[in-house]
């Protein structure tokens, strides 16, 4: 008797279990009505907690790795340009962009190898001088967003102050076309010299009328005039260049071209690229990013009134 009773109760045990195995193995039944019914096991607090766990371990990957979205090619002055970048670059990256910049010490080239497309763009220059260029070497460059403007100045060589200019004395300037005529008219706006009528951002030496004293006017290229700083009387530079120089704008300067100056909302430095590709996703994300607010700051901050946000 004992046996069967004990028979009997392993019967219904495994039954029991295989009726369970059966709606765990499922996870849910339907009814006559096609209402999916829960089991219990799925109802309770620490199965539902459990769940959100397990989804948000299979989301979370995908919700936080970057997309890999390319590499942007920048040709760049170093002073403040690569500079800007490399501050530009971590933010960049947040939106999956690498930035893989490059330094030149010329103004030729960097124009060239975006030209030809070794290079997505370009950080160095000022729209007059990119019109310029285009003009006379043919190529096909835009202007893809406004950045910062570099205020020009005067800067004391051998002497300190323009009263103490004699005759002889020597002022080097850029000989780049833009760039010389800028560098005049700020001698010309210091009483210096005097330029013909109608001069403006074209003028170049022969565009002098008179001096107030017979000083020479060296035209070098613009990254050997503050070389010569110890050989002449005064050196008029770019920003960029000052900087590179030790010169504070602030502190330094003889003279400087003010931010509400209409040369220095002209000579507005911009990230240049070839036609077409101003629309680029990448062009759009680095011009972005080097208006933001974060990078406004680091130029204030960084560069003592020679690098000034541009503002359009």
């Amino acid at each position: 008797m004992k046996n069967q009773v004990t028979k009997k109760l392993i019967a219904l045990v495994t039954a029991s279990v295989l009726s369970v195995g059966l709606l765990a193995g499922c996870g849910s039944s339907t009814d006559a009505s096609g209402t999916a019914a829960v089991t219990p096991a799925e109802t309770t607090p620490a199965a539902a907690n459990e769940a959100q766990q397990n989804n948000a371990a299979e989301t979370t990957p995908a919700n936080t790795e970057t997309e890999n979205k390319g590499t942007i090619t920048v040709a760049a002055s170093a002073t403040p340009h690569a500079e800007i970048l490399e501050k530009a670059a971590p933010m960049l990256a947040e939106q999956g962009w690498t930035l893989d910049v490059t330094i030149f010490d010329d103004y030729i080239l960097p124009n060239n190898v975006v030209e030809s497309e070794e290079f997505d763009a370009n950080y160095f220059q000022h729209i007059p001088y990119l019109n310029s260029f285009n003009e006379e070497q043919g190529t096909h460059l835009v202007n893809a967003g406004g950045i910062h403007y570099e205020p020009f100045g005067i800067y004391p060589g051998t002497k300190s102050d323009l009263s103490e200019l004699a005759d002889g004395d020597t002022v080097a300037v850029p000989n780049d076309t833009t760039n010389e005529a800028r560098a005049l008219l700020l001698l010309e706006a210091n009483g210096v010299l005097t330029l013909k009528e109608g001069a403006g951002l074209e003028a170049t030496v022969n565009d002098i009328e008179e001096k107030k004293v017979d000083v020479e006017i060296l035209e070098l290229e613009a990254a050997q005039v503050a070389r010569v700083k110890e050989e002449v009387a005064f050196v008029v530079l770019n920003g960029n260049y000052a900087l590179q120089a030790g010169f504070s704008v602030a502190n330094d300067s003889v003279a400087y071209e003010t931010s509400d100056s209409e040369a220095a909302k002209t000579y507005v430095n911009v990230i240049a690229v070839k036609e077409g590709h101003e629309e680029d996703e990448g062009i759009k994300a680095l011009v972005e990013v080097l208006k933001s607010d974060e990078i406004k700051q680091y130029i204030n901050d960084e560069y003592d009134g020679a690098v000034i946000p541009f503002e359009e």
